[in-house]
């Protein structure tokens, strides 16, 4: 089991309501793993938090309840919907989800359509889902690349097109895992300035500890399917014996 640390104390001042509640969330896989164990953590609109923890704590199971691919026990509340089978569609709206691996997003033969692909399959009249395309590729500064083929596209730019797909839902949050895997430094440095300027509540899984240093306010630890501390970044990456206790570098 981890070593236990006391959560901080510390309160995070953020404006704006709950976007995210996650409640007591518990889940085994079908061998027999317990992947969580209780699980309790709040967004508040705006907020910006770095997942943090070694492989295997339970960060990619957590995420992939928050908009239902994975459901165990517990409760998980977006926007003000509890999340159960009969809201899947609305709250997978709610809850845009970013892979690592952006292959496992863009399947479309053109940038446009992949970004497309989510208005259009909610029924969104065809001017609606132009405009939200535009949107979407503006805000990851891609409009010029509406018309290329997305199997074309470097890493970086295949990883901002991921993005893309999920604002032209229209998200009240963001999730994203490990976005900067595999990224050159320019690509890495213009995915950090991506997300910076998002004003949009967002939940990040990385090991990139400069990546959280630099961008995240807040920062929660996870290790062995338990959140084992949770404050601002600054005071977690101070506490090096937390840090080494759960298998992570300060940057």
């Amino acid at each position: 089991m981890p070593v236990s640390h006391a959560r901080s104390e510390i309160k995070l001042e953020m404006n704006g309501e709950e976007v995210l509640k996650v409640n007591e969330l518990r889940f085994a896989y079908p061998d027999g793993h317990a992947a969580l164990h209780g699980v309790s953590f709040n967004l508040r609109r705006g907020e910006k938090a770095a997942l943090v923890g070694p492989n295997g704590a339970g960060k990619s199971t957590l995420m992939l309840h928050l908009n239902g691919i994975l459901q165990g026990g517990g409760e998980v509340e977006v926007g003000g919907q509890r999340l159960t089978r009969q809201n899947l569609p609305a709250i997978r709206a709610l809850v845009g989800l970013v892979f690592q691996n952006p292959d496992d997003q863009l399947f479309s033969p053109t940038v446009f359509e992949d970004v497309a692909f989510g208005p259009l399959h909610m029924g969104l009249p065809e001017a609606d889902v132009r405009a939200r395309v535009e949107a979407a590729l503006e805000a990851v500064q891609m409009s010029a690349y509406r018309e290329r083929l997305s199997h074309h596209l470097s890493v970086g730019e295949k990883k901002r097109i991921a993005i893309a797909t999920t604002l032209s839902m229209n998200p009240s949050l963001l999730v994203l895992d490990e976005p900067s895997a595999g990224l050159d430094p320019r690509a890495r440095r213009t995915l950090i300035n991506l997300l910076r300027e998002l004003p949009i509540t967002m939940l990040v899984s990385t090991h990139d500890m400069a990546l959280v240093q630099e961008l995240f306010p807040r920062t929660i630890v996870m290790d062995e399917g338990q959140i084992v501390a949770d404050g601002t970044t600054a005071e977690i990456l101070n506490d090096e014996a937390l840090l080494t206790a759960h298998g992570l570098e300060k940057p």
